[in-house]
Parts: structure tokens; C-alpha cells; sequence
């Protein structure tokens, strides 16, 4: 039952590890009020993990196989894991499960790989090196300093005129159409209404999302019909993406292109605490365009039936 060791003992090490991170970052994941995780946690871990489960699976029969269905399986495992026990949202996990998949994989194969074709001797050597490596690099990563700060644009053409559009830009009543984003559909946040106490500069306002997260926010900038930006003072502390990112500002600009039609902007700040960045990013950007798509088109369909 090697193949059941290597799964067993890869996950109490590897969830181990992870716990372990996740507790030395305990006073910055309070401060900011989500996780941190960084690419020690889901790249060097699942490539680690693979390392430990390939010692067992190496001698076993068609390996070469048996290891994409043993190493899925340790994937979901770790997973299920971390949702368990140190509390990770599931679409949060399901986002990082292809990475930690392929990597786990990489790791395992590797480590097959090395044993087949070494002595047992050099073979023990080179699996001491290459663990002692990643611990190296897992070390360095954990004490690195982790900053990432990100603006997203997106624009949408509207045949109404400023002066009708800019009411809904201000608030609006709740979203009637449903979510077409995947991720929405099976349980993120998504923006549902907009409310304000006032109409005017310094005011607040609240961007009210599915299942009641709201974020509050004071107009910064108030210019009717030209341009609409708000700081956002705190958001809710979902156990999902919204916790392993903060939104800083939003705004929308308003350009009279003649003709009765309107070019509406829409843009967001935000900062992530989720690395490495290159591969969390490309999710977080898609959500927020998602979150102005969905805002910016129930804009569009608001004016174009009052102008």
C-alpha cells in the first residue's frame, strides 16, 4: 500500500507546513483582513509533497499512470484540508487546485524519475538535496516582503446622455438580471446595488453585495455627469478571493462623445496579498472586469430605457 503511504504522508507534511506558515503570518493576515498566501505555500508545498509521495510510489507497476490519479487524488486531499483545518474558502482552493495539481505532479515525477535511474545511494543524496532546496527556498519566500498593487479599466458604450446616466452611476436599485460569471454562478460575491446617504461630495455609500457583503465607501471625488470617485473604507471578511485582496478605490468617468452617446469608464485599485502574483492575478483581474461588467451593463440598460 505504498501508494497510500505516499498520499498520507505528503498531506500531514504538507498541510503541516502550510498551518505552520499560516500561523507565523497570523498578525498581518488580521491586519489585513483576509490570507496571505504566498508562493512558498501553493507552489513550493505541492512541489515538495510530490517529492515525498514519489519516494513511496517509485518501485510501484505502471507508475507512470497510476501517479496522475494518485497524485489528483493527494491534491484533493490537501485541499479538502485546508479547508478544514485552517479555513480556506473552496472557490478560493478551487482556483489554486490546477497549480498544486501540476506541481504536485512535477514533484512526484521528478522524484521517480531520479530513482529509477540512480543508485539507491545517489538516489537518497539527490532526494536530500532537492527537499533541502525547497525548504531553502520556502524559508526565503515566508520572510520576503510580499506587494502587489493592481488598476483595472474597462469602458462600455451608452446611447443616453450623461446627465441620465449619471444617477445610476451614483446608486441604483438591486440587479435583477442573474450572474453570468462562473464563478459568481457557484457562490462568489458579486455586486447586487448601490446606495448613498447624500448625493454630494464626502458622502457615503455602500456597494451591497450577493449574500449582504457590503462595502463602505465616501465619495472622494463628485462631479455630476463627468466623474464619480470613491475610497473604500472596509470590506467585508469573506473566506473566499475577498480575503486575499483589498479594493482601495473605484471610479467612474463619464465622457460625452456627441450624438447621445456616452462613453462610461469604470476603474478599480486594488492590492493583493496572494503570490505569486503572475498567476493569482490573471484571477483577480478577471473578477473585478467581471464586477464592472456586471455594474457598468445595469448602468447601460437603466439609462438607455429613460433617455
Amino acid at each position: 500500500m505504498n501508494w497510500l503511504k505516499g498520499i498520507i504522508v505528503s498531506n500531514i507534511i504538507g498541510v503541516g507546513i502550510i498551518a505552520a506558515i499560516k500561523i507565523l503570518f497570523e498578525d498581518e493576515v488580521k491586519e489585513q483582513g483576509g490570507g496571505i498566501l504566498i508562493f512558498s505555500i501553493f507552489f513550493i508545498v505541492p512541489i515538495l509533497m510530490g517529492v515525498i509521495a514519489g519516494i513511496f510510489w517509485a518501485h510501484e507497476e505502471k507508475k507512470w499512470v497510476r501517479v496522475l490519479w494518485h497524485s489528483f487524488f493527494a491534491t484533493v486531499i490537501a485541499c479538502g484540508s485546508c479547508a478544514f483545518f485552517i479555513g480556506e474558502g473552496y472557490i478560493c482552493l478551487i482556483i489554486i487546485f490546477p497549480a498544486a495539481y501540476l506541481l504536485f505532479l512535477a514533484g512526484a515525477y521528478a522524484t521517480i524519475a531520479i530513482k529509477s535511474n540512480a543508485s539507491k545511494n545517489n538516489s537518497q543524496k539527490l532526494n536530500v538535496s532537492f527537499i533541502g532546496i525547497l525548504i531553502f527556498i520556502m524559508l526565503g519566500d515566508v520572510f520576503s516582503k510580499h506587494e502587489f498593487e493592481k488598476m483595472v479599466s474597462d469602458e462600455i458604450i451608452i446611447n443616453a446622455s450623461p446627465k441620465n446616466i449619471w444617477p445610476n452611476v451614483v446608486a441604483f436599485d438591486p440587479i435583477k438580471e442573474k450572474p453570468n460569471y462562473w464563478l459568481f454562478k457557484i457562490g462568489m460575491p458579486y455586486p447586487n446595488q448601490t446606495t448613498v446617504t447624500e448625493p454630494k461630495l464626502g458622502a457615503g455609500r455602500k456597494c451591497i453585495f450577493s449574500n449582504g457583503y457590503t462595502f463602505d465607501e465616501v465619495m472622494s471625488e463628485f462631479e455630476p455627469n463627468k466623474k464619480l470617485t470613491f475610497d473604500i473604507t472596509n470590506q467585508p471578511k469573506d473566506p473566499e478571493i475577498m480575503g486575499h485582496f483589498s479594493l482601495s478605490k473605484g471610479q467612474f468617468i463619464l465622457e460625452d462623445l456627441g450624438n447621445g452617446k456616452t462613453k462610461l469608464i469604470g476603474n478599480s485599485w486594488y492590492k493583493l496579498y496572494v503570490f505569486p502574483a503572475w498567476y493569482f492575478n490573471s484571477w483577480s483581474e478577471k473578477i473585478v472586469r467581471e464586477v464592472h461588467i456586471r455594474v457598468m451593463e445595469n448602468i447601460k440598460e437603466l439609462s438607455e430605457k429613460k433617455d
